[in-house]
Order: C-alpha cells, then structure tokens, then sequence
C-alpha cells in the first residue's frame, strides 16, 4: 500500500476535540504537580554545623581534617583499595579524585543548624547567631569560599519553638537581604515536620518575606525533613508525605530522612537505629515515590558511627559509612546527610565508585540509543533519560569529566541535558 493510499476512519474529529477538552484539567494538573527534575546539581550530600560552631574558616577546616585522615589511613589507591574493597583498577582514580575533590570542594551543601544541633538558647543569643550566620553566608558567596548549596535549618513549626524558628528564619534572610541579596545557592530546611498544614505556614511565611522584600514569588524553596511516623502515613492512612509537597505551593526542593528521630518514632531500639533498618527503607520508598517527577529531590540520613580512634576502628567506620552510601545510591538516594569531616572521604569514594565503575557500561548503552544501533540491550527514551542522569550526576560531583563522557557517548553536555529533562524524545540522528 502506498503511503499516500487512504485510510479509512470512523469517527469524526469532534470526538477528539471533546476529549481533549475533557481532559484539559487533568492535563493541567499533570503540568504543575509533576514537572520533571528542575534539572540543577544535586549535592551528593549535606553537612550540619551547629550555629555557635560555624566560622568562615569551617568548610576549609572540614577538607583539611578529611584530607589529614585520607593521608594518615588511605595515603595511596592500595590503601584505600584495601580498607574499601576497591578493585585495583578503581582504587587510583577514585583515590586521585577524592584527594582532588577535598582540596577543591570539600562541602557540597552546607547547613547551619539552629535546631537539634544548636538546642534552646537565650533569645538574645539566638538572635545574634542568626545575624551572624547571614553575614558569614554572605560573605562566603562573595568571596568565592562558600559551598554551592548553603542554608540553615531553622527551629519547626510545632507551638513550643514555633516563634523562635519564624524569627531565626526572618532575621536570617533580612541580614542576606542587607548584604546584597538572597544567594542563588541558599537553601532552607524545615525540620520535624507532621502535618502538611505546618508546611503550608512556612510557605506563608515566605510569602510574607517575599513580599516584603518586592522578591519573586517562588525565589525562596525549602527541604522537608521527614522525621516523623505520621509524615509518612497520617492518621486518615494516606501519604502525609504527599500533601506535604503540595501544601509548599511549589517552594518544596527536597525530603531529607532524619535517621534517629523518625527511627526513635516507630520505636527502634537506639542500637538498631540506621539508615538500612526496614523501618528507614519503608519510609525513603515511600518519600522517593511521593516526589517522584515533582522535582522535589530525596535525600538519605546518615550514620552515626564516626570514624575517629585508633586505626581498626576508623576503619571500620569507614567500611560502613562506604557500604551504606554504596546501597544509597543504587536505590536512587543520591544525597545523604554527613556528620563529621572524617566521613567526606568515603561519602566520596562510594560516591565516584559508582559512577566511575558505571561510566563504560551507562555511556555505551547511551552512545548505541543515539545511533539507533543494536546491542544486547534495547533501551527506550525513558532509559536514555535515566543513563544520561547517571552520567550528569557523575559529572556534577567530579566523579567523571566531560571530555571523557563526551569521547565515548559521542554527545555534549548540552546532549546530555536536553535527554535528561525531555526523556521521551526522539533520538537525534547520528
């Protein structure tokens, strides 16, 4: 049959025309709750300082400390090979790369806490650490010393700390605001968190500021921290995560897991308290599947087993915080929380393994996808979109450059991008 034979039909274009408008809403609603990844860098992790801890010289004393462990336990690849069970293949670039990346960046996302990391302060001291934090914040951005992400963490919204977490929040965005702006890196995190209504009054409040101020409506986002059973499943038994995300309006940028306390809350015994328990599994599903194409990014909590003592026991430490990161990442929780500078070795070893021991496999999968070649895999749009995340969250954190991805992918990182936000496009010819 030619291709210009006739095709025979039996209904008229009306039909169609009719459902689309009956669908217009849901179309609509499609459009604004699920938006698709908003395609910026996700930290690979979070770092908290208490707000009477954090000084101008912290980020770099955080490298200098994780640089001064990498040299006393791991100082060459067969060290670290052998502590982490690194193939001798992996061990020199990862080793390489860690090294680099402490020297160069050692804090991704950094957070000035104001909660459980700060505790109950005197109004008057509180208030002084707030304006302290926005002028070190402030000064960080200009002078080139700040992490890409950086913020604070207020006090909740539940009625005893309530008005000590609005005015923290206010004095610290007034002082960004006096010193020249909001940083185009500041982000906020909003801690135990139970019930939507408690999201939408932060939202208002930024609101509020925003206002003030003659911002953007929108310019100020948030975390979550999901700390609590009933942000998980409410009272009514449905996703409390979910409502959350909508009662933001929009501001929502990320679900952190708090390990200790939304473990403490279903009652897990403090020595069984981590990030692999069953209990911490059910709850990152579920938030992962809550903010899934939302754009709200999830993170994963932390361990508490430091790296510090003699030689057996850093390095056990160390072995754990790799293996839960490791199993962190293959489950899709690309961000996890840090607790001491010892930790930043292994968060980026575990962290450049994976994508570096996943750059051949993932980049010939991708280069055959865009040739329309064979392989023994047939890979669908969806999947490109999934290969060329892993390899811009590879690039993103220092894992893997560009010229590398580039010579055996045959794409740019313009290619890259435009494959990870559209996803269901059709491949451009070879």
């Amino acid at each position: 049959m030619g291709q210009h034979a006739h095709v025979a039909t039996s209904l008229t274009d009306a039909v169609g025309e009719e459902i689309g408008a009956s669908l217009a809403a849901v179309d609509a609603e499609l459009a604004r709750r699920y938006p698709g990844d908003p395609g910026t860098r996700q930290p690979v992790h979070t770092v908290y300082v208490p707000a009477d801890a954090f000084t101008a010289g912290t980020i770099r004393s955080w490298g200098d400390q994780a640089l001064s462990s990498l040299d006393e336990h791991a100082p060459d690849a067969a060290s670290l090979a052998r502590i982490l069970g690194l193939p001798d293949e992996l061990a020199g670039p990862v080793h390489d790369r860690v090294r680099a990346k402490l020297e160069r960046e050692p804090v991704e996302d950094l957070r000035i806490d104001f909660e459980d990391g700060y505790g109950p302060r005197p109004d008057g001291e509180e208030d002084e650490a707030a304006a302290r934090a926005a002028h070190l914040v402030a000064h960080a951005y200009a002078d080139g010393t700040a992490a890409p992400s950086m913020g604070i963490r207020m006090k909740c919204m539940e009625a005893a700390v309530r008005a000590r977490g609005i005015r923290t929040t206010d004095i610290f965005l007034t002082g960004l605001m006096r010193e020249g702006g909001l940083p185009e890196g500041l982000v906020l995190t909003l801690p135990k968190v139970t019930y939507p209504e408690q999201v939408a009054a932060f939202a208002r409040l930024l609101d509020a500021f925003e206002e003030t101020h003659a911002l953007d409506r929108g310019r100020i986002g948030f975390e979550i921290q999901i700390e609590t059973s009933q942000s998980i499943l409410a009272a009514d038994g449905t996703a409390a995560v979910a409502r959350m995300i909508d009662a933001a309006g929009g501001r929502a940028t990320g679900l952190h897991y708090g390990t200790f306390d939304y473990s403490a809350s279903v009652g897990v015994s403090a020595a069984y308290q981590a990030s692999d328990h069953p209990a911490a599994d059910y709850a990152k599903a579920v938030m992962q599947v809550a903010a899934a194409g939302t754009g709200v990014r999830v993170s994963d909590g932390s361990t508490n087993v430091l790296p510090v003592g003699p030689p057996a026991q850093v390095h056990e430490a160390w072995r754990l915080h790799y293996g839960l990161t490791r199993r962190a990442l293959a489950r899709a929780y690309y961000q996890g929380w840090d607790m001491h500078p010892r930790h930043l070795p292994t968060r980026y070893a575990a962290v450049y393994a994976f994508y570096r021991e996943g750059l051949e496999p993932a980049a010939a999968r991708l280069a055959a996808y865009v040739a329309k070649a064979g392989g023994d895999v047939m890979d669908e749009p969806a999947t490109a979109k999934a290969l060329s995340g892993y390899l811009l969250r590879g690039l993103d954190c220092g894992a893997l450059d560009i010229d590398e991805v580039a010579r055996l992918t045959g794409v740019t990182r313009p290619d890259l991008d435009a494959y990870a936000r559209a996803g269901v496009a059709a491949p451009p010819a070879p």
